[in-house]
């Protein structure tokens, strides 16, 4: 009963949402996802991650079977195209098959599926399509933000921002001179979150198809839980970046030319108008969100793992100061937001207690805390940065802390190994 809320309470969500954005005429989610059976997909690695998460459920022969398919449905829609002289360059050449495959799984586990198989395998492709329909929920969230929001608070995040020595201008400079090289690779980390994402998800669900049910906590929760939670903050604290607000990226909206070589003056910070196109999808940094829940959850990991959900989070935290899309601030919420949505998820499965919800309550406190300094004081943040720079990440590291030492005692204890009785020597007698 719980998955199907989960699922009648999905399924309206992306109702509303393709309402909203039909409303501004433009396509929603469910269209977009529809229209991804037939025209080129998005992005083709994203669907197939998609139907490797709805694999975890399959017996490996059913593996190598959906992947087949899979491929084979490309290919022909590959063909189909050329042969029809369709602009191949217009989206994925491939992914369609992917997205193929997941609808066919779900087909057979209604036709030919009973009892736990049938609703296992439901959930394998719930898993799979809830994944895409993220991807996709979230460019339609993106798109409101623009159209509702027609004034930014950049210049707030970017007064504040002097506290912690203007991250986002420091790293740019640095990113732009390693040149194409760079540029280039963590570009391609950047926009591939959510594979290494699967990746990480892949090894936690590596026993369910054999053990027939999922664990009760993994990384696509906190993924999903990241995705529809974040863009609700972007309504309450819009902002588009510093290569929008003060970079040539921003045209004519943007306050001047500064991004990355001159940081912007401290004055008196006022909302700005901007366009109706650029998202205002910074505060707090979903990217930073989701690439800290992939290094959380990758520590229980092998070592490979581990290095690389480290090298993910190091990554994406670069690009995306480096690239002008976030301020530092922007970071340390993102990272306060994570862990606080972790800790509530985790706490909800173990039974809330004394503990849970202090972590809760304290990493809340802190994220409410940072967006309200941002606001209503970065002027005396940036007038002291020696002061309020050591108390921005003072409060970030004690969510980190707290995490950090409450999760650990939610381990479960493993029992010592007793130690064998000593024998008597032979030829005594006790």
């Amino acid at each position: 009963m719980l998955w199907a809320a989960a699922g009648v309470v999905t399924l309206a969500f992306l109702v509303v949402l393709e309402i909203a954005a039909r409303h501004y005429g433009l396509p929603g989610p469910v269209t977009y996802q529809a229209r991804e059976l037939i025209f080129p997909p998005k992005s083709g690695f994203l669907l197939y991650a998609s139907m490797a998460l709805t694999m975890v459920v399959l017996t490996w022969r059913e593996r190598f079977i959906a992947v087949g398919v899979a491929i084979g449905i490309d290919i022909v829609f590959l063909l189909a195209r050329w042969a029809a002289g369709a602009d191949l360059t217009d989206g994925h050449p491939f992914g369609n098959g992917a997205l193929w495959v997941i609808v066919g799984c779900a087909v057979i586990a209604v036709t030919r599926r009973t009892g736990r198989e049938r609703l296992l395998l439901l959930k394998g492709v719930g898993l799979g399509l809830l994944l895409v329909a993220g991807r996709k929920t979230g460019d339609t969230w993106l798109l409101i933000t623009s159209k509702t929001r027609p004034t930014v608070l950049d210049p707030y995040v970017a007064t504040a921002d002097h506290a912690l020595g203007n991250p986002s201008w420091v790293v740019g400079r640095i990113v732009r001179a390693t040149g194409t090289v760079g540029a280039h690779a963590l570009d391609y980390v950047y926009a591939q979150l959510a594979v290494a994402a699967v990746v990480v998800a892949m090894y936690q669900l590596r026993h369910v198809a054999t053990e027939r049910r999922f664990p009760r906590h993994h990384l696509v929760r906190t993924f999903l839980v990241i995705g529809l939670l974040g863009p609700a903050i972007y309504m309450v604290f819009p902002v588009v970046g510093p290569v929008f607000a003060y970079g040539a990226d921003g045209g004519h909206w943007a306050v001047a030319d500064l991004w990355p070589h001159t940081p912007p003056p401290i004055g008196t910070p006022h909302p700005i108008p901007f366009d109706e196109i650029t998202p205002r999808n910074c505060m707090p940094s979903l990217h930073t969100a989701w690439a800290t829940a992939i290094f959380v959850h990758s520590r229980k990991g092998p070592r490979l793992l581990r290095h690389a959900g480290t090298f993910w989070l190091i990554a994406t935290l670069t690009a995306t100061l480096g690239f002008g899309y976030h301020y530092g601030a922007d970071l340390l919420a993102g990272v306060v937001f994570t862990l606080t949505i972790e800790a509530a998820l985790r706490a909800f499965d173990r039974g809330w207690d004394r503990s849970g919800i202090h972590l809760v309550a304290h990493g809340t406190v802190v994220f409410t805390a940072l967006l309200l300094s941002y606001r209503f004081v970065p002027v005396e943040m940036a007038s002291y940065p020696w002061l309020f720079g050591p108390l921005l990440l003072l409060a970030m590291l004690s969510v980190v802390h707290g995490f950090v030492r409450t999760t650990a005692l939610w381990e479960p204890k493993t029992p010592p190994i007793p130690l064998p009785e000593p024998q008597p020597e032979l030829g005594v007698v006790p």
